[in-house]
């Protein structure tokens, strides 16, 4: 998982293209719960709030263009 400060030095590009990339992986991640072939649960937990906290760095950019 990453860390908030990880994740404030990417570049706005990057944030869409890793919610994607996290969002296709929850997506996955649930697929594999629902046959039971997902070994570690904990994960989708982990992808929901890595989803969470980009999304509210965005929130963040957004509302402070200029920081």
């Amino acid at each position: 998982m990453k860390k908030m400060a990880q994740i404030r030095e990417m570049s706005d590009a990057e944030l869409k293209s890793a919610i994607s990339d996290l969002e296709k992986e929850k997506y996955n991640l649930k697929m594999q719960a629902k046959t039971g072939q997902l070994e570690k649960s904990a994960r989708i937990g982990q992808a929901k709030k890595e989803i969470a906290m980009i999304k509210t760095e965005q929130s963040s950019r957004a509302k402070n263009p200029g920081k």
